[in-house]
């Protein structure tokens, strides 16, 4: 019931992950992502405990396989779940145990792993990592077009209700944390409408949080300073 991409800027300056399913508020649950660190979706039969304990793994120097594996190694269930992994270094890793749900697949690139499961066909992984890889725009509008990319190629067999992109960067917190917990019209257009909200005034809620002397104000009724 859920298709993601876990992905890094070659300089792995950035993580993110881009998400989307028939399940209520699936970012909430499955997006789990650390700056400098890497990033995790836990899917299918949801464990979102795993996320930050393969990000303790990632933090603590093992790359994506053995933090996955070592993630797997704590839990009885892990045929019941579907793991994507990325580091800083290496390879991508994912898991999809025996019992995830309907369809399943994945796909891994350089920078990039995709999978999902009930999902319509099973190239939409596939679809989602090549999207990722050819596109030219800035990190957070590539997920975003693997996503979409995903939906095109057949998305899950069921109608997508939430979506969500998690990106963080050089940041105690995330620096994009955007979601549509909720819509039965298209959440990964909102979700893409929200980001081209939010991006254009994202540095400046940086600069908010790290120099407010020099931050730009917010030009809204009750701010005396604009």
């Amino acid at each position: 019931m859920t298709l993601s991409i876990v992905a890094r800027e070659p300089q792995a300056r950035l993580f993110g992950v881009a998400i989307a399913s028939s399940s209520p508020a699936v970012a909430a649950r499955c997006a789990h992502a650390r700056a400098g660190i890497g990033a995790v979706a836990t899917q299918n039969i949801t464990d979102p405990a795993l996320g930050p304990a393969i990000l303790a793994h990632l933090a603590a120097g093992a790359v994506a396989s053995a933090a996955l594996e070592e993630g797997l190694r704590a839990t009885p269930f892990g045929a019941y779940r579907q793991l994507l992994v990325i580091g800083k270094d290496g390879p991508p890793a994912v898991h999809s145990g025996a019992r995830a749900l309907g369809l399943a697949s994945f796909a891994i690139g350089a920078d990039a792993a995709a999978a999902g499961n009930l999902l319509a066909h099973p190239d939409v992984p596939a679809a989602m990592v090549a999207a990722f890889q050819s596109a030219s725009s800035r990190f957070g509008e590539r997920l975003l077009h693997a996503l979409h990319a995903g939906a095109l190629r057949g998305g899950e067999a069921g109608p997508i209700h939430s979506a969500g992109l998690l990106i963080v960067r050089d940041l105690t917190w995330p620096l994009v944390d955007l979601r549509v917990d909720w819509s039965s019209r298209d959440p990964i257009a909102e979700l893409a409408q929200l980001w081209d909200l939010y991006a254009p005034q994202m540095e400046d809620y940086v600069l908010r949080a790290v120099d407010p002397e020099r931050a730009p104000h917010f030009g809204v009724p009750g701010d005396r300073s604009s």
